[in-house]
């Protein structure tokens, strides 16, 4: 039966997720499907924590991604300038289709595989470095400087240009409290700089997926200016942070399991299998991005009323027993066909055949170098970003025994 009164607010600490948020979902996914919380920015939000629900959810047209049809004095979110702003993960159907189509045709599989050569490269000259010292960061010396490399190439960033990115781009995932300022100079970083390097690309096209998007715009004029830029700054901003996210989680996850990296590195043909359980157990999405009811909709059995802001947990259903049995276990043996760390539906993420193979050829490479890789910290001393929306290790301190 639907509950048409609405519910009372769930007690609920955002900052307990960071260590441990597989505990707080466990704990609210028991005690029902849907949640009235208050979010970060001190609004109440609908908080969905079952597998099933969500799926339907991710799929469901009467939920949509555009600010526009959020409840007035609602949602407030990260203020960006249209020339940002006019990305994917703000539109629906027509405007997400449309550009969706355009999309695909210059982010093609070719392009893709076309970065696999480069990609080992750089793991390996990476790894030189990392080979180095006894004692290094990998996050900082390995798992951030891959993703934006490789995510640079793609749209065809000179390299001097790419250590203002990576600054760029971190100010804006973990902006620090106490310096509020350098966040929106980030922006304006941002839109300077995509503004300069699309006018160098009109002028001098590449083999890159920027330019290769300058000519769908240009040639056909069906995106606009701020399309194009909105979508420059999204393969960067989601193609960095949530592949940076992913392999530090997973080579922690590894790390943490010894046995069954045994077995891995006894077997390495068997990584991009094992990259999919590694996303499903510990993926660097805990929350797919909010949606707005363009109607009252019942989700679990709960009637969320139009406008409202809705949150569906990815880390909620990746550990939902009634989906993945004994699902706290990492299991490389697990089939984790169906896991939702890449979406579902018409906004399944673009890149994830890339974010695939980053995470594979990283991993591959770094455990086929150093057989004796080690944690260098205690468990719980292990620093999470303080995040809702990102599940990633601020640091991951590791001793690289003997290099291979």
């Amino acid at each position: 039966m639907d509950r048409t009164t609405p519910l009372p607010q769930t007690a609920f600490d955002p900052a307990a997720l960071a260590d441990d948020p597989y505990a707080v979902y466990a704990r609210l996914r028991r005690a029902g499907p849907v949640h009235r919380i208050t979010g970060t920015d001190g609004l109440p939000a609908w908080l969905v924590t079952r597998y099933d629900d969500i799926r339907q959810a991710l799929a469901d047209p009467r939920l949509s991604l555009d600010k526009r049809n959020a409840a007035p004095g609602g949602y407030r979110g990260m203020a960006l300038p249209p020339a940002l702003d006019a990305n994917l993960l703000n539109m629906d159907p027509p405007d997400h289709t449309r550009i969706r189509r355009l999309v695909n045709r210059a982010f093609t599989p070719r392009r893709i595989e076309q970065l696999r050569e480069p990609l080992r490269r750089t793991a390996d000259r990476l790894l030189d470095t990392v080979a180095a010292a006894e004692r290094v960061d990998l996050i900082a010396a390995y798992a951030a400087p891959l993703p934006i490399t490789v995510i640079c190439d793609l749209l065809g960033v000179a390299p001097a240009d790419r250590l203002d990115f990576r600054s760029w781009t971190d100010a804006l995932v973990a902006p620090d409290p106490a310096r509020p300022s350098l966040a929106r100079e980030a922006v304006g970083h941002l839109v300077s700089f995509f503004t300069r390097l699309i006018a160098a690309k009109r002028t001098a096209p590449a083999d890159d997926l920027l330019s290769a998007l300058i000519a769908v715009r240009d040639e056909e004029d069906r995106l606009t200016e701020d399309e194009l830029t909105s979508l420059a700054f999204l393969v960067l901003f989601a193609g960095y942070e949530n592949t940076v996210h992913l392999i530090g989680n997973a080579v922690l996850t590894l790390l943490r399991h010894p046995d069954q990296l045994a077995e891995l590195r006894a077997d390495p043909t068997r990584t991009g299998a094992v990259v999919e359980e590694l996303a499903r157990y510990d993926g660097p999405v805990p929350l797919a991005i909010r949606r707005f009811p363009t109607e009252d909709v019942t989700i679990g059995g709960v009637t969320v009323p139009a406008g409202e802001t809705v949150l569906l947990s990815l880390a909620a259903a990746h550990r939902d027993p009634d989906r993945f049995p004994d699902p706290d276990r990492f299991d490389m043996d697990r089939d984790a066909t169906g896991h939702l760390a890449l979406g579902h539906g018409i906004h399944y993420c673009l890149g994830a055949p890339l974010a695939r193979m980053e995470t594979e050829i990283a991993l591959t490479a770094l455990l086929d170098r150093f057989p004796d890789l080690a944690l260098d910290v205690p468990p719980g001393e292990l620093r999470w970003r303080p995040s809702m929306r990102s599940r990633g290790l601020l640091t991951l301190p590791i001793r690289t025994g003997r290099a291979a």
